[in-house]
């Protein structure tokens, strides 16, 4: 209750009407905000666009030059990867001559691993160079990578088998021949990563009709 000191004339001062102290707020010229309100706190439609969301990820987000720089970089790693699976599957001449091809009975990994392999894990990729399960998944990872690269679909997979086999490969390699522990492949593998948790397969790619795939909505792995 509030406190109320009165004049010598008896006249209350200071007091605050109960009725003032009760009285709801209110939206705009004395409305009580509803539903409908435009007072009302409610997310507006720029707000809810420049929220990310599940199905689109962080692409759409980024401005536009970064958007279409991520693209190009990955095209370029997709295509690295195709052509490297080209060449080897029919022997175009530039890293295998036809005679090597796999299509004319060649082995797309004796020849690195079984030579080529240095540092620790040499008697390892020695034992598997030119096995036939050796050759299939290599040559398979080649040809994913690269298409889903190139398309901008299932990035988060085509990170996770680029980055594997380009780790690999550098531990084919050790140490590296131009630096104390350093490789190109690493770079790959990290470049891969960063494209996938970005959402470069939206821009110059599928990855937006992708993402809207029941199946691939329903699984984040898929994305």
């Amino acid at each position: 209750m509030a406190y109320i000191a009165k004049d010598h004339n008896g006249t209350a001062r200071g007091a605050v009407p109960t009725a003032r102290l009760a009285q709801p707020a209110t939206g705009v010229a004395g409305h009580l905000p509803g539903p409908g309100d435009p007072a009302r706190s409610t997310p507006t439609a720029a707000h809810r666009e420049a929220t990310p969301t599940a199905g689109t990820g962080v692409g759409p987000q980024l401005s536009a030059p970064v958007r279409y720089l991520l693209a190009g970089i990955r095209l370029a790693l997709g295509w690295i990867f195709l052509w490297a699976f080209l060449d080897k599957m029919f022997g175009l001449g530039h890293e295998t001559t036809p005679a090597r091809s796999w299509v004319n009975g060649g082995s797309p990994t004796k020849g690195f691993l079984g030579s080529a392999a240095t540092g620790p894990f040499t008697g390892f990729y020695h034992s598997i160079a030119g096995g036939w399960l050796t050759d299939v998944l290599f040559m398979g990872a080649l040809l994913a990578v690269g298409v889903a690269l190139l398309l901008g679909v299932a990035m988060r997979l085509a990170a996770g088998a680029g980055a594997l086999l380009t780790v690999m490969m550098w531990t084919a390699v050790l140490p590296p021949a131009s630096n104390p522990f350093m490789d190109d492949h690493l770079v790959y593998a990290a470049v891969l990563v960063v494209l996938a948790l970005l959402g470069a397969g939206h821009t110059l790619g599928l990855g937006a009709r992708w993402a809207e795939i029941t199946l691939v909505r329903r699984s984040a792995w898929l994305r």
